[in-house]
This record gives structure tokens, C-alpha cells and sequence, in this order.
């Protein structure tokens, strides 16, 4: 992977422009251009510290083709069905690429079947990227007051429904005044789940 292709995704993900990255990264304007244009393919030792420190991983090394050890958060467990309530409990680190760390932020564990049709079993982990950002048909983690749970979210006018992939377990569906009142969040997108044996 080349310099430009890692500042190009961080740039892509975060939404920065490219006088916002040199000023988060403390070089000018100019140097950016270059490295997104890939004139620049090495990094000064400061300054790939400053860029690893803010990225949350080590960028020499893999512009050295070497292989890093990353690594997100497996923050608490959710509920593949319902009543479940929200415990942010650390339950430590999982191991994922360097794609997958750049798109997503962190780890649940799932506990339930009501996802089982989706391919989300009962003890995996399903990786999540926090956003509000999302579309009918994604797979969710939705928070209802103090409840926690993963299903299929479907939008019509001013009504959400939760949609569990498994048909023994009902759709639950909030009006706009519900949403208000329960208060119904989205927490972010299931990205993947890891099946864990």
C-alpha cells in the first residue's frame, strides 16, 4: 500500500479537504498535493509519527510492506432479538485488515438467533461502523431507551421498523411521536460478522 492510497481513504472517510489535512497533519498545503499525487511516495520520521498517532496505526510500517497487528474494540454484546439492555462492558481487541479498520470502528458481540438468516449466529462478532447514515435494508445496531439490538432497518414516511431476518421474531415498527419518546437511535451499520467456533 503507498502513501497516497492511505491518505486518499483517511481523506475519503473523514470528509477533509486537502488544506484541512495538511493543517491536521502540520505540513503545508503543497506537500499534501503531492503525496495524494503520489510524487512523494517517503514520509520524515516526525511527521509519520504525527500521521500513525492520528490514524491509530503505525503508516511506516506498512509503507514498508511490512504487516501490523491491527486491531478495534469489542465494546459489549447485543442483542440478536430483543430486550437486551445496553452494557458497555470492554470485552477487548479483535484482530482486522487494514481495509476493514479504515471502514469500521468497532466490535459487538451478538447473543440470540433473530439474525440467524442473515448469517449472524448466536456468539459472533459483528464489526460496526457508527453512523446515522444509513439506508433501508442495512443490517443495524438500533438503540430503544436503554435497549440494544441488531435487525434490518426499513423507513416508510415518518415510520421505522426493525426487522429481524428470522420471521419467529416480530417486526417492531415507531412512529415519528415513538422515535421521540423511547428515544429510537441508530447507532451505526453491521459491516460483517465474524463467526466465532
Amino acid at each position: 500500500m503507498e502513501l497516497q492510497d492511505i491518505l486518499r481513504e483517511y481523506k475519503r472517510r473523514c470528509g477533509y479537504n486537502n488544506k484541512e489535512l495538511a493543517h491536521l497533519f502540520g505540513v503545508s498545503h503543497n506537500t499534501v498535493c503531492r503525496w495524494l499525487r503520489g510524487e512523494i511516495r517517503s514520509i520524515q520520521d516526525e511527521t509519520a509519527q504525527r500521521i500513525s498517532h492520528i490514524l491509530g496505526y503505525d503508516i511506516q510500517a506498512i509503507l514498508q510492506g511490512q504487516a501490523v497487528d491491527l486491531k478495534r474494540p469489542i465494546l459489549g454484546h447485543v442483542k440478536a432479538g430483543y430486550d437486551m439492555y445496553l452494557e458497555e462492558n470492554y470485552l477487548g481487541m479483535e484482530a482486522c485488515t487494514l481495509d476493514e479498520y479504515e471502514k469500521g470502528d468497532f466490535f459487538l458481540k451478538v447473543s440470540g438467533d433473530s439474525m440467524l438468516p442473515s448469517g449472524i449466529i448466536d456468539g459472533s462478532l459483528i464489526y460496526v461502523k457508527a453512523t446515522t447514515n444509513v439506508n433501508n435494508g442495512d443490517i443495524v445496531v438500533a438503540l430503544i431507551d436503554q435497549e440494544v439490538t441488531v435487525k434490518i432497518y426499513k423507513k416508510e414516511q415518518d415510520k421505522i421498523s426493525l426487522v429481524a431476518s428470522n420471521p419467529q421474531y416480530p417486526t417492531r415498527t415507531f412512529n415519528s411521536q415513538e422515535i421521540d419518546k423511547y428515544p429510537l437511535h441508530i447507532i451505526g451499520k453491521v459491516l460483517f460478522c465474524k463467526n466465532i467456533y
